[in-house]
């Protein structure tokens, strides 16, 4: 259990770095982070890293599409975790 929480930790930070990084390459109007690999932490814990990283730098807030993605790596997360708490799925 305590390895769940550090890669959960450890993807927090990761989303919420990847945030600040592309809204900077937004605003420089670069090359920017795929929304695949801006969802990819949040499917090992880092959802809470993703909502922050949004919420601090208004990036990405009005895209339910984009929202629905988190959302759905969220589900995810909880499955991986069910998982591995329990040793199976049902």
């Amino acid at each position: 259990m305590n390895l769940i929480i550090y890669i959960a930790l450890a993807a927090n930070l990761i989303a919420f770095l990847q945030f600040a990084i592309d809204k900077r390459l937004a605003e420089k109007q670069k090359r920017r982070i795929s929304e695949a690999q801006l969802v990819f932490p949040a499917v090992f814990g880092g959802i809470i890293g993703s909502v922050i990283g949004m919420l601090v730098f208004r990036h990405k807030t009005k895209k339910r599409s984009f929202q629905l993605k988190l959302l759905i790596a969220l589900l995810l997360f909880c499955g991986i975790v069910f998982y591995a708490c329990t040793g199976s799925p049902g």
